[in-house]
């Protein structure tokens, strides 16, 4: 079984994600001992959200294009509004989540972050959580959504806001540790 101190991680975000959406899951994991790197659309530095305003920059290690699924274990979407909604119109960020999913590995997105899912058109028939505003998105695309602090099915695990980021955390350390999991098609 694969152990999270060997994992690596692929965080895709652009400017506007949610702070600590993105900022405690890369700590975090990166304190249990997976490597985990940032990919942003032009591969620069990014600005988060924070309350009303702009907040902290996060470094950036690659180009969401360069990213190579085949060297992760687990993809993380941060929320916000601002983030998801600009990813979810980028071909190479659905072409990332698909493989991810093709390739049956574990794929984290939490607030606002689904709505990157629904675009991949990976999220029919599964268990699925997020932001409230976006639940009527998740059920029109097919998902059965639920109102907890983490839904996990076959290895797409949502979470709906920051109060559930240890939740969203133990559970992507999980997914990991199972290995592989049989995707529903992406």
């Amino acid at each position: 079984m694969p152990k999270i101190t060997d994992a690596k991680v692929l965080i895709i975000s652009t400017n506007g994600f949610e702070q600590s959406e993105l900022e405690f899951p890369r700590d975090q994991l990166r304190a249990k001992g997976a490597e985990v790197h940032v990919a942003s659309l032009d591969g620069k530095s990014i600005k988060g959200w924070e309350g009303s305003d702009w907040g902290r920059e996060a470094e950036a290690d690659l180009k969401i294009a360069d990213a190579d699924p085949t060297q992760y274990d687990a993809l993380v979407i941060p929320g916000g509004q601002i983030n998801p909604d600009l990813l979810r119109v980028e071909d190479s960020v659905i072409a990332l989540v698909r493989a991810f999913a093709k390739q049956g590995k574990a794929i984290a997105a939490i607030c606002h972050g689904p709505w990157v899912l629904i675009e991949a058109d990976i999220v029919a028939g599964r268990e699925m959580t997020g932001y409230p505003s976006i639940r009527t998105d998740l059920k029109n695309a097919g998902a059965r959504v639920m109102d907890e602090p983490v839904a996990c099915d076959s290895a797409i695990i949502t979470s709906r806001n920051p109060d559930d980021l240890k939740a969203f955390v133990s559970k992507i350390v999980e997914e990991i540790e199972e290995g592989r999991h049989n995707q529903k098609a992406a």
